[in-house]
C-alpha cells in the first residue's frame, strides 16, 4: 500500500484562487498533467510530496474519479475551466484567474494559479482535509445540499403531502413567459460579463502592442524580416509548417498568445502598406496552424475517449496539422483572389 501525504497548494504572487488541500487516497491518487511539454518541475515536486502518480494527458487518459489534481498551463481559454467544471482540483502554471467561456466554474475552492514549488507545503496535523467537490443544487434548500439529498427530500415530501395540483393554463403560460425572459436575461448578463472579462482586455492588449510597434520602431524591423515571408505563398507555407510542427504546436498554442502577437504585427504592416491586403486571409491561416494543438487531449477527455484512443489520437491530430495547415494556407491564398 502506497503512503500518501496531504498537501496544501497556495496561489503564487500574481495568482488567483486557493488554497487547495489535496488529500490522496487509494482510489484517487493520479495527477493529470496537460501542459504539452511533459512533466513540468512543479508536477514532479507535487508527485514527490504526495506520493501520487503522474499521468501525461497528451499520451493517455484515465477515469475522472481517479484524478486528485489536474495541472495545466492554460492562458485563459478553455483548459483552465474544463477540469473545474468536472469537479477536479486544478492548478494553473500561469497567473490566469476566472477567464474563458467556463469562467463560472472556476472558483477559489477548486482552482489556483501561478503556483510555484515554494507555494506547496505539507498539511500539519490540525489541517482539515478539503471535501471533494460535489454536484450541488443551489436552487433548492441549502447551498451545500447535493442532488441526491435534494431528490430524497423531494420524494419524501411528495409521499407526505401528495402530488401538487395541476396548474391552470394561465399559470403555465405565466411560468413559460417568465422562463423565456429569464433565459434571455441570463444570456445578456453572461454576454456582458464575457465582454468585460475577455474581449475588452484583448482590445487593450492589441492597442498596447500597436502602440509599442509604432513607438519603438519595431514596425520597420518587421518590414525587413517577417514581411518578406508574409508577402508570398512560399513564405507563408514556411510559417505554417513551423507553427504546425508536433513538438512546437502544443507549446505555442496556450492562450493563442503567439498567434495574437504575430497577427497584430502583420495587421499593422498591412495597414501601413508593408504587406498587400490580399495576403491577409492566407496569413491568418499561416499563423494559426497550431490552433488546438494544446487542446487535443482535453477534447478527447471531454469525449470520454479510451486510453488507447488518446495515445493514438493526440499524435495523429498533431501530425495531421503539418498537412492540413499548409493546405489551408493554399486554399485561402486562392480564395482571396478578387477580395481586394
Amino acid at each position: 500500500m502506497s503512503e500518501y501525504k496531504a498537501i496544501k497548494i497556495n496561489r503564487g504572487a500574481n495568482g488567483w484562487g486557493g488554497p487547495l488541500t489535496i488529500v490522496p487516497t487509494e482510489t484517487k491518487n493520479k495527477i493529470l498533467v496537460v501542459t504539452g511539454g511533459g512533466f513540468p518541475p512543479l508536477a514532479q515536486h507535487i508527485a514527490k510530496m504526495t506520493g501520487c502518480e503522474l499521468v501525461d494527458g497528451f499520451k493517455t487518459t484515465i477515469p475522472d474519479e481517479e484524478v486528485i489534481l489536474a495541472i495545466v498551463d492554460c492562458g485563459g481559454t478553455a483548459r483552465c475551466g474544463v477540469y473545474p467544471k468536472k469537479g477536479i482540483f486544478t492548478v494553473n502554471l500561469t497567473s490566469v484567474g476566472k477567464s474563458g467561456p467556463l469562467a463560472k466554474f472556476i472558483t477559489e475552492e477548486i482552482y489556483v494559479s501561478d503556483v510555484k514549488e515554494s507555494n506547496v507545503e505539507y498539511c500539519d496535523g490540525s489541517a482539515v482535509p478539503a471535501t471533494e467537490p460535489t454536484d450541488e443544487t443551489p436552487s433548492e434548500g441549502s447551498s451545500k445540499m447535493t442532488r441526491e439529498e435534494y431528490l430524497e427530500k423531494k420524494a419524501a415530501a411528495q409521499e407526505k403531502y401528495g402530488e401538487v395540483a395541476k396548474e391552470g393554463f394561465l399559470t403555465r403560460l405565466g411560468k413559460g413567459v417568465g422562463n423565456v425572459v429569464s433565459i434571455f436575461y441570463q444570456a445578456a448578463r453572461e454576454a456582458v460579463q464575457t465582454t468585460i472579462t475577455n474581449i475588452l482586455p484583448f482590445m487593450i492588449f492589441v492597442s498596447l502592442i500597436v502602440g509599442i510597434i509604432n513607438g519603438t520602431g519595431v514596425g520597420n524591423w518587421l518590414a525587413n524580416t517577417i514581411s518578406p515571408l508574409a508577402s508570398s505563398l512560399p513564405g507563408m507555407l514556411v510559417i505554417s509548417l513551423f507553427c504546425a510542427l508536433p513538438f512546437i504546436s502544443p507549446l505555442i498554442g496556450p492562450g493563442a498568445v503567439i498567434a495574437q502577437i504575430i497577427g497584430v504585427l502583420l495587421g499593422n504592416q498591412i495597414a501601413q502598406g508593408g504587406i498587400e491586403p490580399r495576403f491577409a486571409l492566407p496569413a491568418l491561416f499561416a499563423i494559426d496552424a497550431q490552433v488546438g494543438g494544446d487542446f487535443v487531449p482535453v477534447g478527447l477527455s471531454l469525449s470520454e475517449a479510451e486510453a488507447e484512443t488518446v495515445e493514438i489520437g493526440v499524435p495523429a491530430v498533431l501530425f495531421s496539422r503539418v498537412i492540413t495547415g499548409p493546405v489551408a494556407v493554399v486554399i485561402a491564398y486562392f480564395a482571396s483572389f478578387g477580395l481586394f
